[in-house]
Formats: C-alpha cells, sequence, structure tokens
C-alpha cells in the first residue's frame, strides 16, 4: 500500500479551483526574450541580386547540413561581452536587451544604407533546454521555436515517468544576475496562466522522484526480511508446538 501513487498525483492540469470553465480561452502571459551576451544569432540579408546579398553573410566551409546545430552556430553571430554582434560591411551593433524583433529591425535599417529592397531574417540560434531527473528521456534539447511550451518540452524527453513528482517540477532559469528556482505544479491548471508556461534559452527542468519510488525500491528487501521471518515462525510451530 505505500507503494502506490495516487491516480491524482498522476493527471496534468487539474482544474483544481474550477475557476477555468470548459473551452474558456486562456489568455497567455507573453514574454519576449532579451537578447543577453554569448547569445548566438542567425543573420540571413537577402535581396534580389545575390551576389551583392553574399557580401553580408556568413558561409561555412563545413560538410554540415545548414539546418545541424553545429553548422548553425558556424554561422551565426555570437555576442560578445558587451553585448555587440559584428556584421560584415555593417561593423558592430549593439543587440543586448532587444527582443529578436527589434534586433532584425535595427539590421534592416543598417542594411538599407547599402542595400534596396533587402529582407533581414534574424533567428536566435542558441535555445537549448535540459530535462533531468524522472523522464523517460533525459538530456538536453536544441529548441527551434521560440515559444515553447514546459508540457512540449516534456514531451520531447518522454513524459514524466509513473514516479516523478508533477507537484512539484523544479525550473532552472539563468538570469543577468544569476540563477533563479522555481517550483511548479504540473497538475494545477492554472500553470496554463503562468508567465513559466512558456520557457526560455537555457532552462533547466528538473523532475524529483516521489517518495513511493523508495518505498517500491525497498519492496524486495522487506519481502526477503518477512520470508525469513515466517521460515523461523513455521520451524518455532513444527517443532515446539507439536
Amino acid at each position: 500500500l505505500p507503494a502506490c501513487t495516487s491516480n491524482k498525483k498522476l493527471v496534468y492540469l487539474q482544474n483544481k479551483s474550477r475557476m477555468i470553465k470548459p473551452g474558456e480561452l486562456i489568455a497567455h502571459k507573453k514574454y519576449l526574450y532579451k537578447i543577453q551576451p554569448d547569445d548566438v544569432l542567425s543573420v540571413k540579408i537577402l535581396g534580389l541580386d545575390p551576389n551583392t546579398t553574399s557580401f553580408f553573410n556568413i558561409e561555412s566551409n563545413t560538410a554540415f547540413n545548414q539546418y545541424n546545430p553545429a553548422a548553425l552556430y558556424l554561422n551565426g553571430y555570437s555576442v560578445n561581452d558587451s553585448g555587440y554582434i559584428y556584421l560584415p560591411i555593417i561593423g558592430p551593433l549593439m543587440v543586448k536587451d532587444l527582443n529578436i524583433e527589434e534586433a532584425a529591425s535595427l539590421i534592416r535599417s543598417k542594411v538599407d544604407e547599402h542595400l534596396s529592397k533587402a529582407t533581414v531574417i534574424v533567428k536566435l540560434v542558441n535555445f537549448k533546454l535540459t530535462v533531468l531527473g524522472e523522464v523517460k528521456k533525459p538530456g538536453m534539447y536544441n529548441i527551434y521555436n521560440d515559444r515553447v511550451t514546459i508540457l512540449e518540452v516534456l514531451g520531447l524527453a518522454g513524459d514524466i515517468t509513473d514516479f516523478g513528482n508533477r507537484t512539484n517540477v523544479m525550473l532552472i532559469r539563468q538570469t543577468a544576475r544569476g540563477a533563479m528556482m522555481f517550483n511548479i505544479d504540473m497538475t494545477n491548471s492554472e500553470l496554463i496562466r503562468s508567465e513559466l508556461y512558456f520557457l526560455l534559452p537555457g532552462d533547466v527542468i528538473y523532475v524529483e522522484p516521489l517518495r513511493t519510488k523508495a518505498v517500491r525500491l525497498s519492496v524486495p528487501a522487506a519481502q526477503l526480511i518477512l520470508s525469513g521471518i515466517s521460515t523461523i515462525l513455521l520451524m518455532y510451530t513444527i517443532f515446539f508446538l507439536k
């Protein structure tokens, strides 16, 4: 009995407070990521004349596929400690604390000084998340989506196992001032309203084990002890209580 897990501890997004009505539209708290030092940006400048726009782009000589994470890194622009990236022809640009759309707008304004009707595409390359603990496939995951939810990432990791504590999932988030830790209750549907519902680059998710796991692991030892006691009592009954 102590090794059993309640069904309430396994079900995601339970409407515990009954505040969410079926079919209700839940507004998300949108959080725009601000570019930070050590980020890597993919910047592509396109125009009518490929020969001209090629001077504004980095091209790798590696044999990697262009969508391989290593190739994306090699073809990207690293943000230095001061918050600048250095683009060919254009030179240094301050992108720290800008979101991706603002960075694209800034680069476009500089490109317009050299090219006419150019298109600028900016992507964040180093969007990596780490999932540890009681999931089926722990590890580091490269994300190619600026708005990824914690449910989607747990899905990538194969979901939380039956031994995982869904009511106390730890989220570790790096900020400019240091690391911050949050505890998330995955069984509470109010999570969808939370700003923690969407993850940011560098986030680490840790799913701690339930106490029942330790109990289940100790069951074989307990069975061995009880079996030994039963054998002794049986022998005592046979030889001394005839």
